[in-house]
């Protein structure tokens, strides 16, 4: 196991990899890491519908969306909330500050279109029929109460959700092998799915599923459009996100890596 200075050290390296990489490679990989979630978002809405009972509901999807983040960490994928960490080596001055947006803004777009890509396989092949269409209920309502959130709220529960996250890809590099880094990735991202916080990716599959399943099985919802997502929720949330992570980055920092620097610029 890595211990927590061991692991800042090591994410030093980590990022300075990321944002080396090419254009291309970067947005595939982010590609990937948007359909992960996506994909894990679609699993944990299908055990909500299922389940009757609303908090055992809450529970059982609480415990299935952190394969998402499982996928993202395992096979190999770029995920935006989670390079929020990027600051620690933004911080050492390993890579500079137009470097770690430069991988944001990539890895954001990437993560947006995997999450489109599920959300139109999903929809369009009509997955959304289970439960008599209940599913597609479900998701035009999950959009619906998402947009319908004030900018603080949303803004707050997106730094709680990134704090969380972060500590869970913090954790993850403490394990050395597969079972322990899914392990350590698991009750951190329970807790942010069973508290309601917002994780800008998710909603990138969430708000467009609504959106879509609206409009293919002609359920009614006011107030719900592309325009409504991105102002009132994947903004403040993306906000948050970055606000969230970049703190939990920042402490990383100043607890391991600054009182380094200075000894050794003594």
């Amino acid at each position: 196991m890595n211990s927590p200075a061991e692991i800042a050290k090591n994410y030093i390296s980590i990022g300075e990899g990321k944002v080396k990489m090419s254009f291309l490679k970067t947005f595939l990989l982010a590609i990937m890491a948007g359909m992960f979630i996506a994909i894990a978002g679609a699993g944990a809405s299908i055990a909500v519908v299922s389940v009757e009972t609303p908090s055992l509901a809450k529970l059982i999807s609480g415990c299935i969306f952190p394969g998402g983040l499982a996928m993202v960490i395992l096979a190999g994928s770029e995920l935006f909330t989670g390079n929020c960490l990027l600051v620690i080596p933004c911080w050492t001055k390993t890579i500079k500050i137009h470097e770690m947006l430069r991988n944001w803004v990539i890895v954001y777009l990437g993560n947006l279109v995997g999450g489109l890509l599920i959300c139109a396989m999903l929809v369009y092949g009509h997955t959304f029929s289970l439960f008599n269409g209940g599913m597609a209920e479900f998701a035009v309502n999950t959009a619906a109460a998402k947009t319908s959130l004030t900018f603080g709220d949303a803004f707050i529960r997106g730094i709680l959700c990134n704090i969380l996250v972060c500590i869970a890809v913090w954790m993850g590099f403490a394990a050395k092998d597969a079972g322990g880094k899914v392990l350590a990735i698991f009750l951190p991202i329970m807790i942010f799915v069973i508290c309601g916080y917002e994780h800008s990716v998710a909603n990138m599959y969430y708000v467009p599923a609504g959106i879509m399943a609206m409009k293919e099985y002609g359920i009614a919802a006011d107030g719900l459009s592309w325009l409504i997502f991105f102002v009132n929720n994947e903004i403040p949330v993306t906000l948050g996100n970055i606000v969230g992570g970049s703190f939990v980055g920042t402490m990383y920092w100043a607890i391991y890596l600054r009182e380094e620097k200075k000894e050794k610029a003594n």
